[in-house]
């Protein structure tokens, strides 16, 4: 698999990365070592988890698995801190004390004792000079080699930026991750242009629109599916009305003239995007993950992606400008 560069940093990881999110409950143990076997065979390095998921136990789960690849040395892990549950309510803490604590819980977890990007999970009301000094404070000790974003609107991520480049000897931030795909687009409008101001990577979460771009809920919600479960079905069903069924129609016409799958179309879409640097893939099954790797030599043909532009809310402009250079 072909690996980029996290913006301007020196860091690389390979195009797609591995996301973890259902592990543990809606991915079985073993399913999840299967998993993280193909992503590697394939030449995958990137997997991205989070304190917050499972409580720990998706960590716990990803440790466990690359002590015994034993292949620590050759994964970029990425994980994130900030959700904290409090009174059986997940809330945002981004003060120095959570955010360190989290870091320490996650390193003991993984089994590591550094991750290689760790993240701020979300936007909170801590000062933001006090969420960035934890961060200045992992690297400095050697608890995460690289730091970023994750959730962040235009604004905030700028701020962020700029303020850990105000003063010499503060620690840059090299990424951002937010959604991104066919039927999510809003980060066109701030994120992506200041990814490309800012010199950062850009990590695009659910880049098959939750699960809806791979055709799956054309004809109604599959009995297995996430949008039937109590605890993903709210996830899932902001993308199935009519605006979205329009998208997912022209994403299935240009599968079937291509001879690949919606899901890979879509896969390719976010892929190739101007300023994307690995899309998060969280499938749960082999037979959801291969078919992805099976596009590494693939590439969508220009008028396809333009055409999906304009059906799913107009032209990528970062993609016009690339286009015209």
């Amino acid at each position: 698999m072909r690996t980029r560069q996290v913006g301007t940093s020196g860091l690389r990881v390979s195009r797609l990365g591995l996301g973890t999110m259902t592990w543990g409950r809606d991915t079985s143990t073993r399913d999840a070592d299967a998993l993280f076997g193909a992503f590697r065979a394939a030449g995958g390095s990137l997997v991205d988890t989070a304190a917050a998921y499972g409580h720990g136990e998706v960590e716990s789960l990803l440790g466990a698995i690359v002590a015994k690849a034993g292949c620590r040395d050759d994964v970029t892990i990425a994980t994130k801190a900030g959700f904290v549950v409090r009174d059986g309510a997940r809330v945002v803490d981004t003060s120095r004390r959570t955010l360190l604590d989290d870091l320490a819980g996650s390193l003991r977890r993984l089994r590591t004792d550094a991750v290689d990007l760790w993240q701020v999970h979300a936007w909170g009301d801590a000062p933001i000079e006090e969420t960035l000094a934890a961060l200045d404070h992992a690297v400095t000790t050697g608890m995460a080699r690289y730091v970023g974003l994750s959730n962040f609107v235009g604004w905030q991520t700028a701020q962020a930026v700029t303020w850990q480049r105000a003063v010499p000897g503060r620690v840059p931030l090299v990424s951002t991750q937010v959604e991104y795909s066919l039927l999510a687009r809003r980060a066109e409008v701030e994120i992506l242009p200041a990814v490309r101001a800012l010199g950062l990577g850009f990590f695009p979460w659910s880049p098959l629109g939750r699960g809806v771009l791979t055709g799956a809920y054309r004809t109604g919600t599959p009995r297995h599916s996430r949008g039937a479960t109590d605890h993903l079905g709210w996830f899932v069903e902001p993308y199935l009305e009519p605006r979205s069924a329009g998208v997912v129609e022209a994403v299935a016409k240009a599968a079937e003239g291509l001879d690949l799958t919606p899901a890979q179309i879509a896969l390719l879409w976010v892929r190739d995007a101007p300023g994307v640097t690995a899309p998060l893939l969280g499938a749960r099954t082999i037979g959801q993950l291969q078919p992805y790797l099976d596009v590494e030599d693939t590439e969508l043909p220009l008028p396809i992606a333009q055409a999906l532009d304009d059906v799913s809310g107009g032209p990528n402009y970062g993609r016009v400008e690339a286009e015209s250079e």
